[in-house]
């Protein structure tokens, strides 16, 4: 028979032992648990993207992404600027490797509200929003929840909540808050490209709050534009991700990475980008349609997409996420499972992913022209 005290918690430390206090995450902003796990997850800008990461509705803290992108196109790189556009409107602290203000210049600005919305209501509307705004717009696909509405107290009106993910307008630019917490790193010429950035992570890492937020952005790594030829030796480059690694399980409540690679220079079938994903904790790769396909091709207009703003530009293939669960493929549910096709949608104004099927066969459709195919009075009983 087991014995124990009364009126003792189970799982409680023994007397004696360090007591670990809980870190209440999901207080801090741009930060909520994960609807699956116990995991503080912080959203990447991009709604789409958020829900392919293993069904926990964004990026765990302590975790990366490694993002992969063939041919010699740069969508990979709207991924990190809606990732760093997010950061800096939630206020958390931005390190932007090899990359100068001309990058953060380019960054999208939070998109506007609609039309007609700042206008005064009429007492018959201002009832209706009273009773339906929670369910406006239920069941519109792409949409993001309101955001939270709080009651006024007697001690005076309540402040609004941040959203956890915002809506970003590709048009416009960002304006950069005076009191934003940007670390420019430069890479190093010299033996040791990445020592700056390690450096740089550790010292800032080990000064800062408890519950402040860091977001590591490595845009087009080992790239000869910006890192000299000896950065893609394996002890520099797998010594960099091993380090990276280690700080971000040091850190599991402060800090995300996300980095892009060029497949085009670095294949994935090499054993130097084989490591690079084993050392990363999520891996995507990006394929973009051959630039000789007009917006006429099957392949373009497919997927539901009609309009020139919803044409494809690639596909996405979920190679890896960052944290995997008992329900498989990352615990992602139906509509995000990383074994369907999926492609990504670049327009003026928006990114977006979405599952990607082919259209009918042009022989279908003559064959069901001349009847072939079922007909309405076939159908009928």
């Amino acid at each position: 028979m087991a014995f124990r005290k009364r009126n003792v918690a189970v799982g409680a430390s023994a007397p004696g032992s360090p007591a670990i206090a809980p870190q209440k995450q999901e207080n801090l902003p741009g930060v909520r648990p994960s609807p699956l796990t116990s995991h503080s997850v912080t959203s990447t800008g991009s709604s789409s993207l958020d829900a392919l990461l293993g069904g926990h509705g964004g990026l765990a803290l302590g975790s990366s992404v490694l993002i992969g992108e063939n041919g010699t196109t740069d969508f990979a790189g709207a991924f990190l600027k809606y990732y760093a556009a997010e950061g800096l409107c939630q206020g958390h602290t931005i390190h932007l490797v090899g990359m100068g203000d001309w990058w953060l210049r380019e960054l999208p600005a939070v998109a506007a509200e609609r039309s007609g919305s700042r206008r005064e209501k009429s007492p018959a509307e201002e009832e209706r929003m009273k009773i339906a705004w929670r369910y406006e717009r239920l069941g519109q696909s792409g949409e993001r929840a309101l955001p939270i509405r709080q009651t006024p107290s007697a001690a005076g009106p309540a402040k609004e909540e941040l959203p956890f993910c915002h809506t970003f307008d590709l048009a416009k630019r960002l304006t950069i808050p005076q009191n934003a917490k940007i670390d420019h790193i430069k890479i190093s010429p010299g033996d040791a490209p990445f020592a700056p950035v390690l450096q740089s992570l550790e010292r800032i890492l080990k000064n800062s709050p408890p519950t402040s937020v860091h977001r590591l952005i490595v845009p087009t790594i080992l790239s000869p534009a910006s890192y000299p030829p000896h950065a893609s030796k394996p002890e520099n480059i797998i010594r960099f991700l091993h380090s990276l690694r280690s700080l971000l399980r040091q850190h599991p409540t402060k800090l995300t990475a996300m980095l892009t690679l060029p497949l085009e220079l670095y294949p994935r079938d090499t054993g130097l980008v084989r490591w690079a994903e084993i050392l990363s904790d999520g891996v995507l790769e990006l394929t973009p349609f051959p630039h000789s396909m007009d917006e006429a091709s099957d392949l373009a207009s497919s997927g539901g997409a009609r309009s020139n703003e919803d044409q494809p530009q690639g596909m996405v293939k979920v190679h890896k996420v960052p944290i995997d669960t008992e329900r498989g493929e990352g615990g992602a549910g139906a509509g995000n499972s990383t074994g369907q096709d999926l492609a990504f949608t670049v327009s003026r104004r928006k990114f977006a992913i979405k599952p990607f099927s082919l259209p009918p066969m042009e022989g279908d459709r003559e064959a069901q022209k001349e009847g072939g195919g079922p007909t309405k009075k076939d159908l009928e009983f």
